[in-house]
């Protein structure tokens, strides 16, 4: 009979744990119930910053969505917190009031965002003053995008990894981004004063101003933050305010529960909590022989132990604590760390190099003829030889400047060749070169297929080229070319033409129908739903079968999914222009099902924040209106000025032709969200030029046409696609162009990254000039699109499956704000 397993933390130490149990039979051994306080899947943590700056959407960072938990027959209860553990009854108890027995506990809690004691930091009642923000989940970095986009000036508290990844992403964000750190140099807990005056040289080119020596005692403003004050007196203007000073190991269930916590919670060699012979913990949240780790390298390490110990696969496995090393890149600087950051014997020995105009920095301190420490600023092309003789402890050169240049050293070429097998080449996913060579050897000639093997290169990413050099070293030379870097979804070894030409010819209809005639072995990839089924329906149109765990939640019940488990509502005002019949409706509904927040968007609609699922059905047939599509992978809206009929500059009617836009493309199918603007002058209140097609007025009643323009993570001017007479040639060339868009654009890629790759002129010819006759196919097939529109708020009065609008996601409590 299976055992009870009881996980309690969905993040990176606990998932990694649970896989590292299922790669060892686990899933037979034990009924594995997993809590989480985040109500999503597992995701990268450290690649927030990648999310927070735009470089990377956030749905590229899960690990593990819920389907995986489903797939493993893993009870998953996200967004649940659990609120005491009885170690006598061997239970937990989470905070619905739930009870869950267990013969095995894990707990793996994490950190919290370390926040010092400022003044003014609070609200009574509200939590966090409105503008400050803590940097550590994927809810923070959601909320300091949207706080930022409508702000200019951030301050962020602390200078360490955490603080320089915040302020330089908010420079994607806002102009105006200052670092203050209370320490005498940046990074000072990894880096020494020389390499930390260096490091802020090159964050101020970036066009970051630092404060260091500066103590925040008092957050400023009344109703929202308007600036900071030192402990010198100073003042720093801001409107936002990231609170990035560190992390604590969470250990406050410990506490509660009566487990031994010091500064983590003590475990032993086997990652068992102190006297406690079936409750363990690991991650973060641990404090092993004195240690606490920050890194997820050393994560890795217990998690392997720990399943070793749990399975049986290894009994004699045990934690002996980790020696931490790090390379990574931090606001835009490669940075790699180990050991000790400057001697403290008086034998010890150095060598410094630093160069401070081209922002280098590079020491070493050696005791007892072996490396015990290094920094690596700017140059970071040592790194790799430096961890391996550092974990190691391998002899060094007698000529000790060797180990920082290639003085007939190893090349870089060489020491892909030269690094020991047992050298960890990913500290992120714990995987060394032998892993890599071994999935080589398996016959996996990609350095994608090998990082989807390893995992090698799939946490901070600052490895991949020294995966790519071991990998091409292993083939010996024969690498062979990532061919799954242009499918269009992971799960359909195709590129989107070949895909597209297959499906129409085997006339497949459905996403499981992909699946089964084009997916390896026919098997069904979670990963790959949304894109099919996306692409499907603007194939298919009216003749697509619908199959609804091919759809995202915001897909399946036709609303916005808020952080708190409610969703948004936003009906359909054509142009962003309504009347007073239907404000009336929408503000009766806001009152009659309580609606905690009734907010304009910046698309000019109204949006009902914090409906339950519900009633979704009954607030769409009070408000007898059609849905505005503020959710998926859509076209939904096209934002106008008031152009000829009251403005004053007005040169065509922008209202009349916004709304006649909206009107014959609602509701399309695209590979990303879809968001255009008319404006009828080129004062361009409406936006036009930073929209995915936007459409502008000018003398002589002509319009131009712009394309490819973003003021979102992303900020770029449309390109000038073409200018035309008549409105009815706007409504079809934007016709031709969203067409071609859908039919040629990656999936998840936005007009901004899409028009770039193609080329404007490329696009103009194909679409204006039509030099290869696709013009009356693209029409054809953008009409057969409109003809299969029908309004998914229907669905209220007659559900698409019977569950469709039952609630099954815990309702997290938020703050409200009153007006």
């Amino acid at each position: 009979m299976a055992r009870r397993l009881v996980v309690i933390g969905n993040g990176m130490a606990g998932a990694r744990t649970v896989e590292e149990i299922l790669e060892r039979g686990g899933g037979d051994l034990f009924d594995i119930t997993m809590f989480g306080a985040e109500p999503y899947g597992n995701y990268n943590r450290i690649l927030l910053s990648t999310v927070l700056s735009g470089a990377e959407d956030e749905s590229g960072i899960f690990l593990n969505d819920v389907d995986w938990y489903a797939a493993n027959r893993i009870d998953l209860h996200p967004g649940v917190r659990v609120t005491r553990i009885d170690r006598f009854a061997r239970t937990v108890t989470d905070e619905l009031g739930g009870t869950t027995p267990y013969d095995k506990l894990i707990l793996a809690t994490g950190s919290d965002a370390f926040v010092p004691p400022i003044a003014g930091l609070h609200r009574p009642g509200r939590g966090y003053h409105q503008g400050v923000f803590t940097f550590r989940t994927l809810d923070d970095t959601r909320g300091m995008i949207r706080y930022a986009r409508e702000h200019q000036r951030a301050v962020v508290i602390g200078g360490g990894l955490l603080g320089l990844e915040a302020a330089r992403g908010l420079q994607s964000h806002l102009p105006h981004v200052t670092l203050v750190h209370s320490a005498g140099h940046l990074m000072n807990a990894q880096l020494d004063s020389q390499a930390g005056a260096i490091l802020r040289r090159s964050v101020e080119a970036l066009g970051i101003e630092v404060v260091i020596g500066a103590r925040t005692t008092e957050i400023l403003g009344k109703e929202a933050v308007t600036g900071v004050r030192l402990a010198d007196g100073r003042t720093i203007r801001c409107d936002i305010v990231v609170v990035a000073a560190g992390i604590r190991p969470n250990t406050a269930l410990a506490e509660r529960s009566g487990l031994d916590v010091e500064r983590g919670i003590v475990v032993d060699d086997q990652m068992r909590c102190l006297d406690e012979p079936d409750i363990y913990a690991v991650g973060e949240c641990v404090q092993h022989r004195g240690e606490t780790y920050g890194l997820v390298a050393p994560l890795w390490e217990q998690a392997r132990v720990l399943a070793d110990h749990l399975t049986g696969a290894d009994p004699d496995a045990a934690y002996h604590g980790s020696r931490t090393a790090t390379k990574l890149k931090v606001a835009g600087v490669d940075v790699a760390t180990m050991g000790l950051k400057e001697p403290d014997r008086d034998d010890d020995e150095t060598v410094v190099f630093a160069e401070r105009r081209r922002g280098v920095y590079q020491s070493v301190v050696i005791r007892d003829g072996r490396l015990a420490g290094a920094t690596l600023l700017g140059d970071v092309s040592k790194a790799a030889f430096l961890i391996q003789a550092f974990d190691r402890g391998s002899p060094l050169p007698e000529e000790r400047i060797r180990l920082l240049f290639d003085l007939g050293g190893p090349s870089a070429e060489t020491s892909a060749a030269e690094l020991a097998d047992e050298a960890q080449v990913c500290n992120c996913n714990g995987v060394t070169k032998a892993a890599i060579v071994g999935a080589v050897q398996s016959g996996t000639r990609t350095v994608g297929g090998v990082a989807d093997a390893t995992r090698a290169g799939k946490g901070c990413g600052s490895c991949k080229t020294l995966v790519g050099q071991i990998v091409e070293w292993a083939a010996g030379g024969e690498v062979e070319e990532d061919e799954s870097a242009s499918w269009y979804v992971p799960g359909i070894p195709l590129a989107k033409p070949e895909l597209m030409t297959t499906i129409r010819n085997m006339e497949l209809k459905s996403v499981s129908a992909v699946f089964a005639a084009l997916a390896p072995g026919g098997a069904e990839d979670a990963r790959s739903k949304m894109g099919l089924a996306s692409l499907l329906r603007m194939m298919w149109a009216g003749e697509y079968v619908d199959e609804r765990d091919a759809r995202f939640i915001n897909d399946r019940v036709h609303a916005n999914i808020q952080r708190d488990g409610t969703f948004s509502v936003v009906p359909q005002m054509k142009g962003g222009v309504t009347t007073p019949h239907q404000l009336r409706r929408i503000a009766d509904v806001a009152e009659r099902y309580r609606v905690p927040m009734v907010k304009l968007t910046g698309g000019q609609r109204i949006d009902l924040l914090g409906v339950r699922k519900e009633d979704l059905p009954a607030v769409w047939a009070d408000l007898d209106m059609p849905s505005g599509y503020a959710y998926g992978k859509s076209f939904r809206t096209v934002k106008t000025c008031v152009g000829l009929e009251f403005c004053r500059f007005g040169l065509g009617d922008s209202t009349t032709l916004g709304i006649a836009i909206e009107s014959r493309f609602q509701g399309l199918e695209s590979p990303a969200k879809l968001k255009l603007a008319v404006t009828g002058c080129p004062r361009n209140c409406a936006e036009a030029y930073v929209k995915d097609l936007g459409v502008v007025a000018v003398e002589g009643g002509r319009w131009e046409i712009y394309v490819g323009g973003a003021a979102g993570a992303h900020i770029r001017k449309g390109d000038l696609l073409t200018t035309v007479d008549t409105a009815d040639e706007v409504i079809r060339l934007t016709g031709r162009f969203l067409q071609f868009y859908r039919e040629h654009a990656n999936w998840l890629e936005r007009t901004y990254a899409f028009v770039p790759r193609y080329g404007v002129d490329r696009l103009r010819a194909l679409i204006v000039d039509d030099v290869d006759g696709l013009g009356a196919g693209l029409d054809e097939r953008m009409d057969a699109s409109i003809a299969a529109y029908r309004d998914p708020w229907k669905e209220g009065a007659a559900l698409a499956t019977p569950g469709q609008f039952r609630t099954s996601l815990p309702l997290i409590a938020l703050p409200r704000r009153v007006p």
